[in-house]
Parts: structure tokens; C-alpha cells; sequence
């Protein structure tokens, strides 16, 4: 069923290179099979032909698929199907597999070669490699099914402890959505509501490991975020419950949990109290004061920021109306999460359908 390809090129990991393009597969287990990458041009190419080859690791008598042009370590197999009917080959490597002795590190393809396995035949006594693809394809797509259940399950659940589940707009909040414009606006100037503070920064060799702590910079990818990290210290600590301001682009992040600054990293802590939705509210409105920030030198930022002005929605004694900004944010929410709820409610049906087919 397989004819054994060779080359008398051999690389190892150590002849890998970050951004390699062609994988180099060795006899390991993990990774698929692949323990780096590389430039060199390949010992095995891929055509419509030859889709894909398959490779056994002789030390650990793992059977991985190749289907890009790849170079191979010491140790290896590699194994060209004389039918590449892909789904067949998986079953046949999988009973394979099951029959080659566990020999703890050692060389296994000895023995590999010699394994007889039992497959199903057609009445004629040929391979049937149809009831093989088949099979296999069943199998495939029960597991879909039950992944399927499992992420749609995780977002039913998320839904409902967010309490999203029902998107359907109260009086309220249909209130709110309707008079947004033409409401009574107040104007503010931003240091009455908050102060900005520097932060005691430090680069990331000093990072510990853990995941306890985010590790924020100046960018603006994943939420200013650049890793996680254990405890470091005391000192360089910043609470939960205020915003961090990268002053390379000037965006505003709400901090659900306790942080490390690095370098060029404000601290925006609010001087009046807030609800989870009122700090949706704000950060929008912090964040439409980006170009004015990226207007002025960096040293000027502090005095710029606790000197501009928003707008905000004020009750008849020209307080600042959180219901007002509670019921709008709780609209906004429940007019996006519609069609995930929706959706939610017809994967929900039709992967219950599907399973229960299955069953």
C-alpha cells in the first residue's frame, strides 16, 4: 500500500530558521511531526498527483501528514500511499499504528514494516477503500457535531451570565434610543471627572511567569496588552478599575484586572463612581479625544487631557443622568447581540438535530 520514498538530504532542528517556509519533519510526536523550519529547497515536493506523503517517526511510531513541500530529519519514514484517497489512508495508519509495539525509545520501523493488518474488502476480495473513506467521514462528521455542541453550548452559557439572553428593548431603554440627540447635554471638563497619573514602568525582561497580571505598553493591539505576567513587585502595581492611556497612539483602555506599565504608559483614574456600563459610555468618550491628544507634544498631554470638555447627559438639576446612561448602554448591547442570540438559537437547533441523527 506504500512505497518508501528517500533522500540522502538530512537536516536536523538546529538547521531550522525563524520564518522558514519548509517544514522539517523529524521522529517526534508532538507538533505534528515538525521540529522547525526551513529555506532549504525541499527533499520532497507536493503535486496533484502526490497530494500529500505520509511520515513515520521510527523512534516514536507516530504517522503524520504531509501536505506541503517538507525536508525530513534522521529517523524518519517517508511513506508515498499508492492511493491517495486521503480519508482511507487515516484509517489504515490508524489501525497500523495500533499494532506496532510500544518499545520505548528505540527503532521501530523494523518491525512497522512487517505488521499485518486486517482491512475491509469488497466481495470480490479487493480493499474497499469507499467503505473506508466513508467510515471515516461519518466519524469526521459526528466529531464536528459534538464540537459544534460543545462552543455553541459555551456561548449559550456566556450569554446567559452577561444577561444577554434576552434582547428584547424595555420602555427605558427604548426612551433612551429615541431621545439620545435630542436629550439635555452638559458640558464637562475632563480633570473634574478624572485624573491622570504617570505609572512606574519597566521593560519586560523583568516579567515573571504567571498570568495574575497584564503587562500594558504603548500599543494598541489586544487591548494595549503585550503579555501576561506573575507578581513582580509592589510598587509598579496598578489597580483594576481604571484606564490605561498609550501615548503612542492614544487609546484608552478599561482595566478589568491589576497591571505592569511600560514605558510612555498614563494612568486614568475616575474621580466619580461608576457602573459597568457607564465605563462603556466613558471610554468612548475618552477615546473621541484621540486626535486632540495626537495633536500635541507628549509633554503636553496631561495639561491637554484634564483641560477639554465632553458632553454628557444631565438630569433637570444638571447632575450627570448614569440611568439615562445605564438604559442607552443596555439598549446598545441588545441591539448587537440580536443576531448572536438568533444565531445562537438556530446552531442550538440544528446541532441538537444532528446529534440526535447521530445517535
Amino acid at each position: 500500500m506504500f512505497d518508501i520514498k528517500t533522500t540522502s538530504q538530512k537536516l536536523s532542528k538546529k538547521d531550522s530558521v525563524e520564518n522558514g517556509k519548509f517544514p522539517i519533519y523529524s521522529a517526534e510526536s508532538q507538533n505534528g511531526g515538525i521540529c522547525g523550519y526551513c529555506n532549504e529547497i525541499p527533499a520532497f515536493t507536493i503535486s496533484n498527483e502526490k497530494p500529500f506523503f505520509v511520515i513515520f517517526g521510527d523512534h516514536t511510531r507516530a504517522f503524520n501528514i504531509a501536505k506541503n513541500d517538507f525536508c525530513v530529519a534522521d529517523n524518519v519514514k517517508v511513506l508515498e500511499p499508492k492511493n491517495f484517497n486521503i480519508k482511507s489512508i487515516l484509517f489504515i495508519i490508524t489501525i497500523w499504528q495500533k499494532g506496532i509495539p510500544n518499545l520505548g525509545y528505540a527503532r521501530h520501523w523494523s518491525i512497522a514494516k512487517n505488521i499485518q493488518i486486517k482491512l475491509p474488502i469488497t466481495a470480490s476480495g479487493e480493499i474497499d477503500f469507499e467503505f473506508m473513506e466513508s467510515f471515516v467521514a461519518e466519524l469526521e462528521a459526528e466529531r464536528v457535531a459534538e464540537l459544534e455542541a460543545e462552543r455553541v453550548a459555551e456561548l449559550e452559557a456566556y450569554l446567559a451570565a452577561a444577561s444577554l439572553k434576552d434582547y428584547e428593548l424595555t420602555a427605558d431603554e427604548l426612551s433612551a434610543l429615541s431621545k439620545f440627540e435630542n436629550y439635555n447635554w452638559g458640558e464637562f471638563r475632563i480633570g473634574d471627572l478624572f485624573e491622570m497619573k504617570n505609572t512606574f514602568s519597566f521593560n519586560k525582561e523583568k516579567l515573571t511567569d504567571g498570568n495574575e497580571y497584564d503587562y500594558v505598553t504603548r500599543t494598541s493591539n489586544n487591548q494595549g496588552i503585550l503579555q501576561s505576567t506573575g507578581f513582580v513587585n509592589a510598587r509598579n502595581l496598578n489597580e483594576a478599575g481604571i484606564w490605561s492611556l498609550g501615548l503612542l497612539q492614544m487609546d484608552f483602555f478599561y482595566r478589568q484586572r491589576q497591571w505592569y506599565a511600560g514605558q510612555f504608559v498614563r494612568k486614568i483614574i475616575p474621580k466619580i463612581k461608576l457602573t459597568q456600563n457607564s465605563i462603556l459610555f466613558f471610554t468612548t468618550l475618552l477615546n473621541s479625544q484621540k486626535n486632540i491628544l495626537l495633536s500635541v507634544l507628549v509633554r503636553d498631554v496631561d495639561k491637554t487631557f484634564k483641560n477639554l470638555k465632553i458632553k454628557l447627559p444631565v438630569t433637570a438639576n444638571d447632575e450627570i443622568d448614569f440611568e439615562f446612561m445605564n438604559n442607552f448602554i443596555k439598549a446598545i448591547k441588545k441591539l448587537v447581540i440580536k443576531d448572536v442570540v438568533l444565531y445562537t438559537d438556530n446552531k442550538i437547533k440544528a446541532t441538537k438535530s444532528i446529534v440526535s441523527s447521530n445517535q
